[in-house]
């Protein structure tokens, strides 16, 4: 073999020009124990707190513990490859997800990896899933509403952008129920809808899924799924994951609501990782960061200001109770961050009225200002004559002679309870929720048999878009009732009236 000089002088003086006397510092350590989803290290002396670390086998964790003498850092992937003693290294990286309009219409894990099978999202932005929430000069008033469809928030517990409304109820009461309505009723608004299932039955996924793609809204949604069968630390983070790419929408004057099902499952991922970090136990053994682990993540809904491009993120955290106890550690913690509750009871669903809102022990405290002038003017009288309804009935049950007008206004409550009752997955446009609702509390119905209230209800409703579609388009384009609406929908009902009967 001849060696040629010219060759090997060409060689050498292209390592030279590549060379660079820049040192590439990496950060090891060693596992000093590893098991149930946990590892120590021993050795990360430069590590940041929620740093990725790297294993081998291609596995990633977190650091939580910064230490004196170890790193505690939980795994986001199986640990039956990692051992006592192998080397794992930092990244220089906070844990962060990718963000964009690519994400839309995808199903993807708590760290934004696709998992509908759809292949690789093409987006390159990427935002750390613990996002800093804005300051107070940062953000303005809410005072938008985020219609929901579903008649009995809109009217009585209205929700505004940037606004955030906890739903509380036991298992099986409809809570999943309220958020896909909503999804459903974003289709046109432009509001992006991010549904973030945590610790859920895999099925129970699936299911919300396929609702949204059978009626066409899945196209203007995100699911950031961590399912019950994923690791704890994979739960843990999902809701912080879902939560940075809907501030992209937010930072980006975009309007987004966003959906944590549920946040009980959420303190559960975390206590069991915060135990296993032997963190001390607190109050029912969670530790005692839990009040901030949920006031970090739901402070991030905001309405920002004007400067910063008008932009919304709305949070709707759902917290299921059990047996009806609200005032247990993660039910009252979270009451205490959001703006209002609504509480779904399950004798109001066995009973038939669904959604089982009571009507009694929710609040919205953003209360009209997130409601257009129709609205607020026919949801008055609404509450006050449920209101009156409910003490009545109380009174009635005692069985004494009542007089008619007692008689008159519990038949009245008898009919907005059974108007304000509408099945899944038919969300009711805003300007036709006003007409039917005016038409109830003036007495319209009244002498209509509670039985035939909803028949009665779906016949006026397409018979005014048959004969009178100006009334619903009025209502929608000035958001008033104006007089002139007030008697053209008077007149509706007489005319309509006359044939039902």
């Amino acid at each position: 073999m001849t060696v040629r000089p010219d060759e090997v002088a060409s060689i050498i003086k292209k390592e030279i020009e590549k060379y660079e006397d820049k040192l590439k510092m990496e950060s090891v350590g060693t596992v000093l124990q590893v098991g149930d989803g946990v590892a120590r290290i021993y050795g990360l002396d430069d590590c940041m707190a929620n740093e990725l670390i790297e294993f081998p086998g291609g596995v990633f964790g977190i650091a939580l513990n910064l230490e004196e003498d170890n790193v505690g850092c939980v795994l986001l992937g199986p640990d039956s490859n990692i051992k006592e003693g192998d080397t794992v290294k930092t990244t220089g990286r906070i844990v962060e997800v990718p963000v964009g309009e690519a994400m839309l219409g995808r199903v993807v894990n708590a760290l934004g990896q696709p998992v509908d099978g759809k292949g690789p999202i093409a987006t390159d932005k990427t935002l750390p899933i613990e996002g800093t929430a804005p300051n107070v000069v940062e953000r303005q008033p809410v005072k938008e509403p985020l219609q929901t469809g579903i008649k009995a928030i809109d009217a009585m517990i209205p929700i505004g952008r940037g606004q955030r409304e906890l739903i509380i109820g036991d298992r099986q009461t409809g809570k999943t129920a309220i958020l896909v309505d909503t999804i459903l009723n974003q289709k046109d608004t432009g509001v992006i809808s991010i549904y973030v299932a945590i610790g859920q039955k895999m099925s129970t996924v699936a299911g919300v899924i396929k609702t949204l793609e059978d009626n066409n809204a899945m196209e203007n949604s995100i699911v950031v799924v961590a399912a019950a069968s994923d690791p704890a630390p994979m739960q843990y983070i999902a809701p912080y994951a879902g939560c940075a790419m809907g501030e992209y929408f937010r930072d980006n004057g975009k309007h987004a609501v966003i959906m944590y099902d549920d946040l009980y499952k959420h303190a559960v991922a975390y206590r069991q990782v915060s135990l296993l970090l032997r963190r001390p136990p607190g109050r029912e053994a969670f530790p005692g960061d839990i009040f901030n682990l949920h006031s970090r993540l739901l402070e991030r809904a905001a309405k920002l200001n004007d400067e910063l491009g008008g932009g919304s993120l709305t949070a709707l955290p759902v917290v299921e109770t059990q047996a009806g106890d609200y005032a247990a550690y993660i039910p009252t913690n979270v009451i205490s961050i959001t703006d209002g509750q609504i509480y779904l009871e399950s004798d109001l669903f066995n009973s038939g009225i669904r959604p089982a809102i009571s009507v009694g022990l929710s609040v919205s405290r953003v209360g009209g200002n997130a409601q257009i002038p129709a609205m607020k003017k026919v949801a008055g009288a609404l509450r006050l004559n449920l209101a009156q309804h409910r003490e009545l009935a109380a009174f009635a049950q005692f069985g004494s002679e009542l007089d008619k007008s007692t008689q008159e206004q519990l038949t009245r409550g008898e009919k907005l309870i059974e108007i304000l009752k509408q099945p899944q997955y038919v969300p009711a446009p805003v300007e036709e929720q006003v007409i039917i609702i005016f038409t109830a509390i003036n007495g319209h119905l009244d002498d209509i048999p509670t039985g035939k209230v909803n028949d009665f209800q779906g016949k006026f409703l397409q018979f005014v878009r048959d004969k009178h579609e100006g009334i619903a388009a009025a209502i929608k384009e000035v958001k008033k009732i104006e007089e002139d609406t007030a008697k053209n929908l008077e007149r509706a009902v007489t005319e309509f009236k006359q044939e039902y009967k």
